[in-house]
């Protein structure tokens, strides 16, 4: 990836809205009405988003107002939402949070339940899909709002440079075939994921490809990590040949690889359309399975809405939970933003949109063949186990794939069963 890519920073960053009253205090009562404080992702296009809906709300609410701002700096946000919560300062709402983080809040006593809130469990199912995916001990701490279905983003120029046609890399050997190409024409690498070591980094090389695999299984199901098996052995193989042919680098790139002309392919969701508009001609292809299967499964990339446990407010906050989540105002997500919200016949609910944008029909088409990050305790730190282990491995070559599998899959055992 790039210095701080793109798919990195959609993958860490939070647009959170957040109340007024502090952490892990008494419980507050669910129809509570009054001001909230609203922070912000940075990401400029859902800043703007952001902004609307409040001025939006705050015009017809003039006694419940919404107060907006960016959340503030940290490592992560869900580093600085955990660490919120710790010193009672957490929000009221947090809108794009990675679920993985979720198990971690409800265990810290940070969420509210939103089976608590009025209708709110059929709000959540309305939506539509396999919301109980991201349900917890059965009890929904999130909403599950959008998604950035992860594909292959390629550079179409370079491509044809090397007179490489994307469609003939559907499989792993006409991957690794259309790569050497790509190289050999002169380009530095062929494809560039991020060989850093932070738990999110897995969702933007090895999971997408393990979900295509294995037709959607999770990394751990039933509290058990899934991926020692042959599938997962594929998949570690291929990304192993990558980095030993030197057709993905084993350093961090310096800059925007993508824009700089430096890797020919990527990693990423529907946010990259915006985001290389002004640089780079882009198309976007599934990402590969062993036997090139017709439309494979790939990683959501979703974001979350939960509620935190501090919230004064719980009945100001429930009410423009639900504003900023209605199909109007999803709506206004898809087009400024180009992300995907998470409510089934998405092509056919905004066909306006999509006929006036066709970059994005194919990610409106993947979004049907989406899985995500299990609903699991410990959730980080099992991702941070596999990454640990998968670097070790397969991008560094310290130890066999074999071992790296058979080590990960024990330790993510005894972090889940904890």
């Amino acid at each position: 990836m790039k210095k701080l890519s793109a798919a990195a920073v959609i993958g860490a960053a939070a647009l959170v809205v957040t109340g007024c009253s502090a952490g892990n205090g008494p419980a507050q009562s669910s129809d509570g009405t009054g001001p909230i404080d609203v922070w912000l992702s940075n990401n400029e296009q859902e800043l703007a988003w952001g902004h609307s809906v409040v001025d939006a709300w705050n015009k017809a609410h003039p006694d419940q107002k919404v107060k907006a701002q960016e959340i503030p700096a940290a490592k992560s946000s869900e580093e600085a939402i955990t660490a919120a919560i710790t010193a009672g300062t957490a929000p009221c709402l947090v809108f794009n949070i990675a679920p993985a983080a979720v198990s971690g809040w409800v265990k810290q006593g940070g969420l509210v339940d939103l089976n608590t809130m009025k209708d709110g469990a059929d709000y959540i199912s309305g939506r539509g899909g396999d919301v109980d995916a991201y349900a917890t001990d059965g009890h929904f701490y999130q909403l599950p709002w959008k998604s950035n279905p992860v594909m292959v983003m390629y550079n179409k120029k370079l491509f044809a440079a090397a007179g490489v046609d994307p469609a003939t890399m559907n499989t792993y050997d006409g991957f690794l075939a259309g790569a050497h190409a790509l190289v050999a024409s002169g380009v530095q690498s062929a494809i560039w994921p991020a060989p850093t070591s932070e738990f999110y980094q897995p969702w933007f090389d090895y999971y997408p490809l393990y979900l295509a695999e294995t037709n959607g299984t999770k990394l751990v199901e039933k509290g058990k990590a899934t991926f020692d098996s042959a599938e997962g052995k594929k998949v570690a193989d291929f990304w192993a040949e990558m980095y030993a042919q030197k057709l993905a680098p084993q350093e961090a790139s310096t800059d925007d690889a993508m824009s700089a002309g430096t890797t020919a392919m990527q990693l990423a969701g529907p946010w990259a359309i915006p985001s290389y508009a002004d640089t780079v001609d882009v198309g976007f292809m599934p990402v590969p399975t062993s036997d090139g299967r017709a439309n494979p499964t790939t990683f959501a990339d979703s974001k979350s809405v939960s509620m935190f446990t501090s919230c004064k407010n719980q009945g100001t906050a429930w009410a423009f939970l639900q504003f900023a989540t209605d199909e109007d105002n999803d709506g206004l997500l898809l087009k400024t933003t180009g992300q995907m919200p998470m409510r089934t016949g998405l092509a056919k609910t905004y066909s306006e949109y999509f006929t006036a944008n066709p970059s994005y029909v194919a990610f409106a088409a993947q979004s049907e063949h989406t899985a995500d990050v299990p609903s699991i305790p410990n959730s980080v730190e099992a991702w941070q186990a596999f990454r640990d282990q998968y670097s070790a491995s397969v991008i560094f070559d310290k130890k066999p794939v074999s071992a790296f599998l058979s080590d990960a899959s024990q330790k993510i055992d005894t972090l889940v069963s904890k």
